[in-house]
C-alpha cells in the first residue's frame, strides 16, 4: 500500500526551516481511520545525504519510545522524493503558546500547574534517558532541545514531549561534529554553550529553565542577539524567584535553582530525582493537580481565543450594512441634470458605488433650531422673506398700487397661515405663508433620515419620524 493510500492529509499545522508538519488520518482495512501527524522534510533537502541520516536517527529512535509522556511515532516513510515521520497526533498546544497566553494578559499560571507540567516532563525524560536497545544496553539518549514548543498540552490533559531530531544515542548513524551547538540558544546547558560534550543533564538543566519561566513570566536567559543569549547562559546567574514571584515558597526556590546549577556534578543528576522534590513540595502542601486540571486549563484557553477571533471579525450585520452603505450615492449627484459637453458623466451603475459622504449633507440639530413642529414651517427662513418685504416697501418711490390692481397671491400648494403665526406686513395683511411643496419637504427629510442612519444611528432616524419630521 502506497503512502497516498495509507495517509489522507487533512491540514497544514506548522513548517519550519527544515521540516513541515500536517494533521492526516490513517486509514487502514474496513474503514479504519486514526487521526495522526506527519512530518515531512522539505523537498530542497530531501537531496542533503547528512540531515536526512540525522533525520532518520530521529525516527529510529522514536520508534523505540513508547511512554505516556513522550509522543509516540508509528511509521517512517518515503513519497515525493522526500521522507516523512508518522506519529501521535495532540490535539491542544504547546507550552510557549501558554507562556505567552499569560504574559499578554499580565498573569501566571497557577505555581500547583507549573510544578505538575515540570513534573510530567521529567516523567518522560527519566523514561527516554534510561532507555535501553534489545541487548539491554543504554542507549544515552539525550534530547538536547527540550523547550516550550516541543512540550504539548492535550485537551485531555496529557503532557508529553516531542521532537527528538537534536537527540543523541550511540546508536545514531550521524554524530554532532565537535563544538557545534544545538537547540534553542535560551534553553541551553551551559555545557552546550561552551561546545562541550552534553549529557543527560543538559536536559535537567533545560527544564530547570522552563520552570522559572514559569513561576516568574520572566524569560532567565534573553539577549537582545544570540551572541548575547549564549553569554549569559554561559555564565548562568540566576536571579531570585521570590523577589519576581513572592508567592513561590523557599523550599520550591531551593529546588529550581540545584537544578539550574551551573556546573553539572551540582545539579540534579537524574530527572527522577528532580521531578521527586517537585512531587514532594506538592503533596507537602496538600495541592491536588491532576489531568483533569490541564485539560481545563488547555480547553478554556482555546476556547478563549476563539472567541476573540470571532469578536474581531465583523458580523453578519455590520456587513450588510457595509454593503448597502457602498450602494449610496449623493443625492445631489444622482438628481443632477446633464447639460451639455461640461456635465459630468452619467454613471454605468444607476444604483451608484460611491459611499455614503456626511458632508454632502446639512447638520439637522440647524434645522431643529428654526423649525417649527407644530406648523411645519421654517421660522428663519420666513422671518428672512418678511424682512425682505419690509425692506421693498420702505424703499419704494411709487404708491403702492390699489388693491384691485395688485397681483393676485398664487395659489395652490401655497396656503393661507393661520394668524399670529408670523409677523405682518406694513398694512396688516398677513405674509404670504412660507411652506414647502411636499416634494421639497419629503426631501429633506429624507436628508434627515440619511443623515441620523449614518451619523447617529436607526435610532435618530426613529426619532425624527417620531417628531413628525416626516410629510
Amino acid at each position: 500500500m502506497s503512502a497516498e493510500d495509507k495517509y489522507r492529509v487533512v491540514q497544514k499545522i506548522d513548517s519550519g526551516g527544515m521540516a513541515e508538519v500536517f494533521r492526516a488520518e490513517a486509514e487502514g482495512i474496513e474503514g479504519f481511520k486514526k487521526e495522526v501527524a506527519i512530518k515531512r522534510v522539505l523537498p530542497h533537502l530531501a537531496e542533503n545525504k547528512k540531515f536526512i541520516d540525522m533525520f532518520l536517527d530521529e525516527a529510529r529512535l522514536s520508534l523505540r519510545m513508547n511512554h505516556g509522556n513522550v509522543v509516540q511515532v508509528f511509521d517512517i516513510g518515503v513519497a515525493d522524493n522526500t521522507y516523512f515521520i508518522v506519529m501521535e497526533f495532540v490535539n491542544g498546544t504547546n507550552l510557549k503558546t501558554v507562556l505567552n497566553y499569560y504574559r499578554q494578559r499580565g498573569m501566571l499560571l497557577n505555581i500547583e500547574h507549573s510544578v505538575y507540567i515540570i513534573m510530567k516532563v521529567l516523567d518522560g525524560l527519566n523514561y527516554a534517558h534510561n532507555l535501553n536497545n534489545s541487548k539491554g544496553e543504554s542507549l544515552n539518549i539525550v534530547h538536547r532541545d527540550v523547550s516550550p514548543p516541543n512540550i504539548l498540552l492535550s485537551k485531555e490533559g496529557a503532557v508529553k514531549i516531542v521532537d527528538f531530531g537534536l537527540a543523541k544515542a550511540t546508536s545514531q548513524l550521524e554524530h554532532t561534529d565537535p563544538g557545534v551547538v544545538k537547540g534553542k540558544f535560551s534553553y541551553l546547558s551551559p555545557e552546550a554553550a561552551w561546545g562541550e560534550e552534553v549529557d543527560h543533564r543538559a536536559d535537567i538543566f533545560s527544564a530547570g529553565i522552563i520552570l522559572f519561566e514559569l513561576l516568574t513570566g520572566k524569560r532567565l536567559f534573553w539577549g537582545e542577539t544570540d551572541l548575547q543569549t549564549v553569554e549569559l547562559v554561559r555564565r548562568a546567574n540566576i536571579p531570585s524567584i521570590r523577589r519576581l514571584n513572592p508567592h513561590v515558597a523557599q523550599d520550591l526556590e531551593d529546588v529550581v535553582r540545584r537544578s539550574l546549577a551551573r556546573d553539572r556534578d551540582n545539579r540534579y543528576q537524574t530527572a527522577y530525582e528532580f521531578g521527586d522534590d517537585l512531587a514532594n513540595i506538592l503533596f507537602s502542601r496538600g495541592l491536588k493537580v491532576t489531568t483533569f486540571d490541564v485539560a481545563k486549563l488547555v480547553k478554556d484557553m482555546i476556547q478563549e481565543d476563539e472567541s476573540r477571533r470571532r469578536r474581531a471579525e465583523p458580523s453578519m450585520i455590520d456587513r450588510l450594512i457595509q454593503e448597502e452603505m457602498l450602494r449610496f450615492t449623493s443625492i445631489d449627484e444622482a438628481s443632477r441634470p446633464s447639460s451639455g459637453s461640461d456635465s459630468t458623466p452619467e454613471r454605468e451603475d444607476s444604483t451608484g458605488s460611491a459611499p455614503l459622504d456626511v458632508s454632502d449633507f446639512e447638520d439637522p440639530r440647524a434645522w431643529m433650531d428654526d423649525f417649527d413642529v407644530k406648523t411645519g414651517i421654517d421660522q428663519k427662513a420666513a422671518q428672512k422673506e418678511v424682512k425682505a418685504i419690509k425692506e421693498e416697501q420702505q424703499t419704494a418711490e411709487s404708491p403702492s398700487p390699489e388693491p384691485q390692481q395688485r397681483q393676485e397671491k398664487p395659489s395652490g400648494p401655497h396656503t393661507a397661515i393661520e394668524p399670529g403665526t408670523l409677523e405682518t406686513t406694513l398694512e396688516g395683511e398677513a405674509q404670504v405663508p412660507i411652506q414647502e411643496a411636499s416634494s421639497d419637504r419629503a426631501f429633506r427629510a429624507l436628508k434627515i433620515i440619511f443623515l441620523a442612519v449614518a451619523a447617529m444611528g436607526i435610532g435618530a432616524a426613529a426619532a425624527a419620524l417620531a417628531l413628525g419630521l416626516y410629510p
